[in-house]
């Protein structure tokens, strides 16, 4: 029988994950503070909050075994979707810069999206696990459950509308269903399904342009003109994101491209060594926007003001997490165990490169925040609770009966 609850001294703990989630934690309060150090905005005593709150549920998460989640792994799946319904029922989801994403806690905002991957993830490998895959003919039944499972989360998170949240769930399942052995081919297939959306996207993008061009309307200011004529339930806003990307000429360059223009200038700014903590200009005279530079262009603050070493530090740290998840994941004894590690590692590998690339002029601005480093509680609390995850399959690695 599975014990789920250990705090016996004998289980060895991961020393190096935790140590490095409180590196990063830090580095994140110092340049929250800084991002706002000519405001008068405090949300680094927040942070301290949260990481505290992150802290218990991690240590809390790593003394259950995780085999123990099989068994309730349905009630959170179900509580999560539910939270997913209410954040879009008017009068309970609060709305704030044209999205209805959060639900008011008193004086905290909650993102249900957050608590949705970490059910994304366990649902898709006790499916996994559970289920045989072989050939994609043996495996539709399986792929039709996790189709299923997965794209009902997708869909109400797109609703929000929120795309930074779903567009890092498919790479996460498609890392645990590669490991799972399924057949090259559907692989293959989905990459070709992928390379189609992506032509989509960019004739409908250029549709788009030549849409606003013929009637003289603004990017900015004329914002869902083209929505009914789309091809894709894409909102214009998010357009403007791919465009200011790929056709940066095109958009205002003090409307949707002026983030990523300045996030390129704090980058490029910080030399060898940066500016100085609090010293640097971007975010301190407010041409790096105070509403994202503490949390989507956190790294272009620590970038300005730390320089190339101190962004590497933060790259290394995360690589050193990386690293440390694929290692737990071939150490695990058992297949749920392994899908658990390698999906959260991939998840965060993901907002890792996204939110990093995007700074830098890499990929197109998507908001998705830098794990442990960007302020916000929620998020915050997710992360905790994934490599918590990660630090009970290490913990329970051996202990089989």
């Amino acid at each position: 029988m599975v014990s789920f609850f250990k705090l016996t001294t004998r289980e060895r703990w991961d020393i190096g994950t935790p140590l490095i989630i409180a590196t990063l934690s830090a580095i994140g309060m110092a340049f929250i503070y800084s991002a706002q150090f000519s405001t008068s905005e405090n949300d680094w005593e927040k942070q301290i909050v949260w990481i505290v709150a992150g802290f218990m549920i991690y240590v809390a998460v790593s003394l259950v075994d995780y085999r123990f989640w099989l068994s309730v792994i349905h009630l959170f799946y179900f509580a999560c979707i539910v939270l997913l319904v209410l954040v879009l029922v008017p009068g309970v989801g609060t709305e704030a810069y044209g999205a209805q994403r959060w639900l008011r806690i008193g004086p905290l905002g909650f993102q249900p999206s957050d608590p949705a991957k970490a059910a994304v993830l366990l649902v898709t490998a006790s499916i996994l696990m559970r289920e045989k895959v072989g050939t994609v003919m043996q495996s539709l039944g399986v792929l039709g459950k996790l189709a299923l499972a997965v794209g009902i989360p997708i869909f109400l998170i797109l609703l929000q509308p929120d795309l930074k949240s779903a567009i890092v769930l498919p790479p996460m399942v498609f890392s645990m269903l590669y490991v799972s052995r399924l057949s090259t081919r559907f692989f293959v297939g989905a990459l070709g399904a992928f390379t189609v959306l992506i032509g989509i996207i960019a004739i409908d993008s250029t549709r788009y342009i030549n849409f606003m061009e013929e009637n003289n309307y603004s990017y900015t200011r004329d914002k869902g003109k083209f929505e009914p004529h789309s091809w894709l339930p894409f909102h214009d806003y998010q357009r403007n994101r791919i465009i200011s990307f790929t056709n940066p000429d095109k958009i205002d360059p003090t409307g949707i491209s002026w983030n990523q223009r300045q996030s390129l200038i704090s980058v490029g700014s910080g030399g060898l060594l940066g500016k100085g903590w609090t010293q640097g200009t971007q975010a301190q005279l407010g041409y790096l926007p105070r509403a994202v530079a503490h949390n989507d262009f956190i790294f272009s603050v620590i970038a300005e003001e730390k320089g190339l070493l101190g962004s590497l530090t933060v790259l290394s740290l995360f690589g050193l997490m990386l690293f440390n998840g694929i290692r737990i994941a071939g150490l695990a004894r058992d297949r749920f165990g392994t899908l658990l590690a390698l999906g959260v590692t991939v998840l965060f590998a993901v907002h890792v490169f996204v939110n990093i690339a995007m700074t830098i002029g890499l990929v197109p601005i998507t908001g998705i925040p830098l794990p442990f480093i960007s302020y916000g509680g929620s998020f915050m609390l997710s992360c905790c609770l994934l490599q918590g995850l990660v630090q009970s399959v290490y913990r329970f690695r051996k202990d089989f009966t």
